[in-house]
């Protein structure tokens, strides 16, 4: 077996023999030569066979051959700088098809999403799309080495609940043997439990599940959650703090490393944001957008979409920033465990973090007062005897604590302005989609 090289080591590598293995993006069967665009996960190759006047294998197969077609080439290996994909080009001594693809694809240039997401193993071929989810992976690895190098434990938490994680809304209830299971809407009671357990820093990136049946451009029923969860915290601006630091860090890696191609095919710089990203108090946001024309509908104390954008205009305009930290939001749609302001019980030692106009997180300090917390619960019309499990955590001693849950797609579709998560998302999975 010849030893593959990747397609991307060809312009560093010496003229000679040489084996690449891809799939067929384009044919051009000529009379007297043959070209054939070959793809890898790591670029593209012209493959060159100049036809003789008797027919031979290998120009029958190039004949033969379909667009996706995945194959083995073997040939001379040339640097040419008249070649315009990557000055090098093979001429072919030998082919080996593994596998032939059927000749008509389903999915064209100009297709829907939804049609893409019908076909998402093809739309992927496309290095553009394929790109995505490099970017994804030097992220995740980026936020990562952050975690590990300053001590972070990495937790792996169950998905199957016996209750539910933070509200009896919006839960995928599943049979479970004789009873019931839920699939967990968010880590948070097990990254909590983390904390009376002595971790002190934890994370972890997996799966999380909403019921809801928005049809959204930035919702999902299955998404992947990326959380955080610290100990011995004074404030929630110590989570905002590490969060921070952690997108700075991310952004970073991916300018790094992806910069270049995410202008060329997205037209668009990665900027990496400066520190400390803006903060502001939601009453206070309310009154700035306020000024500038638009009113927040709702009666719920909570910020809406028109306002998140507002917002962010107004951040980007006055800060140049892309990211604001939305803080001081009203206990009344707050979580029963957000640790409410020592003076003012109206509000939680929370926030949102709005980027480009979207909110991607959710951030808060606990309450570890387990009275407080019992109160609190009964408050939301919560049964503290179907939480015991929960505050079972806090009657053995817990230290302070606070975290944040973001998700990552939502982070992607922002970054490279996707006009919407299925875009960010390996397979997405919404109200109605259950395939591929």
């Amino acid at each position: 077996m010849n030893k593959r090289t990747l397609i991307k080591d060809l312009a560093a590598s010496t003229d000679g023999p040489v084996s690449v293995s891809g799939w067929v993006e384009t044919v051009r069967d000529q009379k007297k030569v043959q070209f054939v665009v070959l793809r890898d996960e790591s670029g593209a190759v012209q493959l060159v066979n100049p036809r003789g006047e008797e027919a031979d294998a290998v120009s029958d197969t190039i004949s033969a051959l379909s667009q996706g077609s995945f194959l083995t080439a073997t040939g001379e290996l040339k640097h040419d700088e008249r070649v315009k994909l990557g000055g090098v080009e093979i001429k072919l001594a030998a082919l080996d098809v593994a596998s032939f693809a059927i000749a008509e694809t389903p999915i064209a240039d100009d297709s829907g999403v939804d049609k893409r997401m019908d076909w998402r193993f093809l739309d992927l071929r496309v290095p553009k799309n394929a790109l995505i989810f490099k970017i994804q992976t030097t992220l995740e690895h980026a936020w990562r080495t952050y975690w590990v190098d300053n001590d972070f434990i990495e937790l792996h938490t169950p998905k199957l609940m016996a209750s539910a994680s933070e509200s009896k809304a919006e839960l995928f209830k599943v049979e479970y043997f004789d009873g019931a299971a839920y699939l967990a809407q968010s880590p948070q009671f097990f990254k909590q439990m983390a904390q009376p357990a002595g971790f002190g820093k934890i994370f972890e990136v997996g799966p999380a599940f909403r019921a809801d049946p928005s049809f959204t451009s930035r919702h999902a029923t299955e998404f992947t959650s990326v959380d955080s969860e610290i100990s011995w915290i004074d404030s929630h601006e110590d989570v905002m703090k590490l969060h921070e630091e952690l997108l700075v860090v991310g952004f970073q890696a991916v300018k790094d490393k992806h910069g270049t191609e995410i202008e060329a095919f997205w037209g668009l710089e990665v900027t990496v944001p400066t520190l400390p990203f803006p903060r502001i108090p939601l009453a206070e946001a309310k009154q700035i957008i306020a000024d500038r024309g638009y009113e927040v509908p709702r009666s719920d104390d909570d910020m809406d979409p028109e306002g998140e954008r507002q917002i962010a205009a107004y951040v980007q305009e006055t800060y140049g920033h892309e990211f604001v930290f939305l803080t001081d939001y009203a206990s009344s749609i707050r979580p029963f465990y957000h640790m409410r302001h020592a003076d003012d019980a109206s509000l939680t030692n929370s926030y949102d973090l709005i980027f480009n106009g979207v909110e991607i997180s959710t951030g808060a300090q606990r309450e570890h007062r387990i009275d407080v917390l019992v109160e609190q619960a009964k408050a939301k019309g919560l049964d503290p005897e179907e939480l015991d499990f929960y505050l079972d955590f806090f009657r053995y001693g817990v230290p302070p604590h606070g975290g944040f849950g973001m998700g990552l797609s939502r982070v992607l579709m922002l970054m490279l302005h996707l006009p919407n998560l299925r875009e960010a998302t390996y397979l997405f999975r919404g109200p109605t989609r259950l395939l591929p």
